[in-house]
C-alpha cells in the first residue's frame, strides 16, 4: 500500500489534463478514488501506480487486452471529471 502511495501522485498529474491546484493528501485521495471509481477501476489504478506489468494486470484484472484498454479509458475520463478533480485537489 506504501509503495502506491508514493506513486499515486505523479500517475495523477500524468493522467489528468488540467490540474487545478494542489492535491490533497494521499490517504484522502485514495479513499476519493475507491468511492469514486468502480472496484475494477479503481484495481487497475492500484497496478498501473505501482507499474505492474500489462500480463500481470490481464492476469490481476482477469480480462483481456481489449477489456483492459476500455479500463483504462473510462479511468482516465473519471479522473478527468471537474467532479472528482475538486474532491482530489484542496
Amino acid at each position: 500500500m506504501k509503495h502506491i502511495m508514493e506513486n499515486l501522485t505523479e500517475q495523477l498529474k500524468k493522467d489528468m489534463n488540467k490540474i487545478i491546484g494542489d492535491f490533497k493528501s494521499d490517504e484522502i485521495m485514495m479513499e476519493v478514488l475507491k468511492k469514486r471509481l468502480t472496484k475494477k477501476e479503481f484495481k487497475f489504478y492500484r497496478l498501473r501506480c505501482i507499474n505492474t506489468s500489462k500480463e500481470n494486470m490481464l492476469d490481476e484484472l482477469r480480462c483481456d487486452d481489449q477489456r483492459l484498454e476500455e479500463l483504462e479509458k473510462q479511468t482516465i475520463l473519471k479522473l478527468n471529471q471537474e467532479k472528482l478533480k475538486n474532491e482530489l485537489m484542496g
